[in-house]
């Protein structure tokens, strides 16, 4: 068997009609290899339409034969749609036999007979994708989980493991080098006969397949891309959330939201394989990934409600221990797999009152009665639940009181806190709850909030910032109407976190005695899994490409990121696109304007220029306030060497002058323009002059400022040329939509517009189908400490506005 194997599950929704088909089948193509395994849910509603076929058995035989020939239209549709010449006739004839077979099916039938007619829709769905994969080129074969699947009928069957386990290795082995297309739903029992496994139950079972397969990661893939902090049907702006830890996932299932079931959840936590959800509508569209690891959370998370709840009410004796019987109760129905979504006590009435979904109240009742509880037993209809559902949520007093003052107008039952401090959970009189969960959802996520920072990189731009933002803090929080806290200061070797915040003012005093060795991800895993924010960034204001590789484990965390760092700007497309589409499939930020031009709106304004419906015909301009510094300079009267050593002891040039001298700074930021303005170019493909001799590469710094007058000997002959031309030296980066892109000296006019500009200044001309004639120019100090710290402070106010 393969060491890396994963299993794709799709439910009803994602099997609608052929286009859903179709899409599988080009999801699988991108997203699953050979062995890996599948499992399938019915086709639409084919399950329901199952239903009502047996339902009408018992009552009129000419509604029941209605509804199979439906049914049967349906499937044989699909197969004509999809499969074409011998697949196509073999499927057709074989489930023509089979609902011949149903309609000859007289009432009543068994509760096995019916468990074997609902499973029919599986069976189709995994024969026909099985077909329609192989059509595809795609090896596939069709499996009954029935084969290897064992249960025993209950009001929620759970799969024997260890019966299971031998017989689903054998299956697999014998189909090792093809994907295994398994049917969901349902198991066999010891006497042969079908069990279906209940609600979401192909969740489940896909789950179990996962574990007792032993593969590494289970996707479920429905109609919507995951878990999001309340139904993002009512909420219009409701965020999908990258990340949930396991037992806030298996606390908000078994509140029974429809993306989760609390069954489901059971074999991920008892296996080492990961849980994905997914959207196979829109596979791009992000994800929710299902952490095995406990909270430690700072608050609620979702949103969640539901319509139909019901309450049995146990009525105990006034002489019986209410104590000690109502946690039997409690226990047994846990036991059982029967707990209550919610509870509450009135010991004075000796009463207990539970609350369950419609589903699960006729086995609690059965439960009760079978146990012979010493109560008076009543089921109420007509309640609703809203609930909040996170960890730490009740311990958490902005989130318990903005819960209550939502709820104090409403005919609430009772409100009830999950032991566990997962869940704040009320039960109301039947009532509609879409205002209520937009009115919470408000409340608790839109009030101010509180944003984790940390600033990666501590020299000359890292300790401006600092000054900056120690000043201007009070006035961003006050005009954002947020709290924003410095957590971490991290550096190469380094880093100081502390969750309660860290004073600006004290990082250049108490950074060494504070800090800890950063061994790789420490820091950042602290930042993902803080507690007490709702946000998280992190300031790269490094020249690091170590720190530049971690963006997509910092997309993953779910945390913005602010760049004055141009490495992964001007990295390959490949990786470019991944870090954009990582963060932009989880509704988190990537900003860099700082990249190029410092604190100057290049960036912002060449992707508004595009997204506004121009197009961009060339770029052009000096994008080094280091290079523009020296140049300017550069009249004949000093050796270009004595200017670079002049700027290098101004603090103009990066510690090793050479980063600025070689090109590689104004490559990276033509590349990160030419992407903004919708060009997709790669680094390589910009022609770039290096003013570093190559005998001066490889040296220390030192060495290279002892030989440095090599410098100015090329470049001395250059300028006496321009000179006799009555032209300057400038180093110039243009750029072409043809994607044509040089970077390089080259002698202009001295009226020419790069030509005359300050010393250390930026300028940039854009050439576009509005700004022909006339190019739109921005120009300003595109280098310094605070400008590139102005610049960061920028994108922190602008980001804060996305919040």
């Amino acid at each position: 068997m393969a060491t890396f194997r994963q299993l794709h599950k799709f439910g009803g929704s994602s099997l609608a009609n052929p286009e859903c088909y179709q899409r599988v089948v080009n999801i699988l193509r991108e997203y699953s290899s050979t062995t890996d395994l599948v499992v399938v849910s019915a086709a639409g509603k084919t399950t329901n339409r199952l239903i009502e076929f047996v339902e009408a058995l018992d009552k009129d035989g000419r509604i029941a034969h209605e509804c199979l020939q439906t049914l049967r239209q349906f499937q044989l549709e699909l197969i004509e749609a999809l499969l074409e010449g011998e697949s196509a006739a073999q499927l057709t004839a074989t489930i023509q036999q089979e609902f011949t077979a149903l309609g000859e099916l007289t009432a009543p039938l068994s509760e096995a007979q019916k468990a074997q007619v609902l499973g029919h829709g599986e069976v189709w769905s995994s024969r026909l994708l099985a077909a329609l994969l192989c059509q595809h080129d795609l090896q596939a074969v069709a499996q009954d989980a029935r084969a290897f699947l064992r249960a025993e009928v209950g009001a929620q069957p759970e799969v024997d493991r260890a019966r299971s386990y031998p017989l689903i290795k054998e299956a697999l082995a014998q189909h090792a080098h093809c994907r295994v297309v398994i049917t969901g739903f349902m198991a066999q029992n010891s006497d042969g006969e079908t069990v279906l496994l209940g609600r979401n139950g192909s969740d489940y079972s896909a789950t179990v397949i996962g574990a007792l397969a032993e593969v590494e990661r289970v996707t479920i893939w429905s109609d919507v891309a995951g878990v999001y902090s309340a139904d993002p049907r009512l909420v219009l702006d409701a965020c999908l959330l990258p990340l949930l830890r396991l037992d806030e996932a298996s606390e908000l299932a078994r509140l029974a939201a429809p993306v989760l079931h609390s069954r489901t959840l059971q074999p991920v936590a008892q296996s080492a394989m990961d849980l994905s959800l997914r959207c196979s509508y829109q596979p791009e569209a992000g994800s929710t990934q299902i952490e095995r690891v406990l909270a430690s959370g700072r608050g609620a998370k979702i949103i969640t409600s539901l319509d139909e709840v019901l309450i049995v009410q146990l009525t105990f004796g006034h002489g019986h221990d209410f104590d000690r019987l109502e946690s039997e109760v409690l226990e047994g129905l846990k036991r059982a797999q029967l707990e209550p979504l919610a509870y509450e006590l009135e010991p004075d009435q000796h009463c207990l009152r539970l609350a369950y979904t419609e589903e699960i109240a006729g086995g609690a009742l059965e439960y009760l009665q079978d146990h012979a509880i010493e109560a008076e037993i009543k089921l109420k209809e007509g309640f609703s639940l809203i609930a909040a559902v996170g960890a730490g949520v009740t311990k958490n007093p902005n989130h318990c009181y903005g819960f209550y003052q939502q709820l104090k107008s409403s005919p609430v039952e009772f409100i009830s806190e999950a032991n566990s401090g997962l869940s704040l959970v009320a039960v109301i009189r039947k009532s509609e709850t879409s205002s209520l969960v937009k009115g919470i959802h408000s409340q608790l996520f839109q009030a101010q909030k509180r944003v984790a920072i940390a600033l990666c990189g501590k020299g000359n731009i890292g300790s401006s910032w600092l000054r900056l933002f120690a000043e201007q803090k009070a006035e961003l929080e006050k005009r954002r109407g947020m709290n924003f806290e410095l957590v971490a200061v991290v550096d190469s070797q380094t880093y100081w976190f502390d969750d309660q915040g860290i004073d600006a003012t004290s990082v250049g005093k108490r950074f060494d005695d504070e800090a800890i060795a950063n061994n790789g991800n420490d820091w950042l895993e602290r930042l993902g899994s803080i507690q007490g924010y709702d946000e998280a960034v992190v300031l790269d204001v490094t020249a690091s490409p170590v720190l530049a590789a971690k963006y997509l484990q910092i997309a993953q965390q779910g945390i913005h990121l602010i760049s004055a760092n141009k490495v992964a700007g001007s990295a390959s497309s490949e990786y470019y696109h991944q870090v954009k589409d990582a963060f932009a499939k989880i509704s988190r930020h990537w900003l860099y304007n700082a990249t190029v031009g410092a604190g100057l709106p290049i960036n912002h304004t060449v992707r508004d220029l595009r997204e506004s419906g121009d197009d961009i015909i060339a770029l052009s301009g000096i994008f080094s306030g280091t290079l523009s510094w020296l140049f300017q300079q550069f009249d004949g009267t000093v050796p270009f060497s004595e200017l670079v050593d002049l700027a290098w002891q101004q603090g103009l040039t990066e510690p090793d002058p050479r980063a600025d001298l070689d090109g590689s700074d104004v490559m990276r930021k033509l590349v990160i323009l030419a992407r903004e303005s919708g060009l997709d170019i790669e680094p390589e493909s910009v022609k770039v002059e290096s003013l570093v001799p190559v005998e001066l590469q490889d040296l220390s710094v030192d060495d290279f400022f002892d030989k440095a007058s090599v410098l100015s000997e090329e470049l001395a002959e250059r300028l006496e040329k321009a000179h006799s031309q009555q032209k300057v030296l400038r180093y110039v980066a243009r750029l072409e939509k043809n994607g044509k892109a040089t970077v390089g000296v080259e002698a202009l006019s001295k009226e020419h517009a790069l030509a005359n500009l300050l010393p250390c200044d930026n300028i940039f001309a854009i050439e576009s189908k509005w700004y022909k004639d006339n190019p739109l120019v921005i120009r300003g100090p595109g280098a310094g400490r605070e400008v590139t710290a102005g610049a960061i402070q920028s994108d922190l106010n602008r980001m804060s506005s996305l919040f």
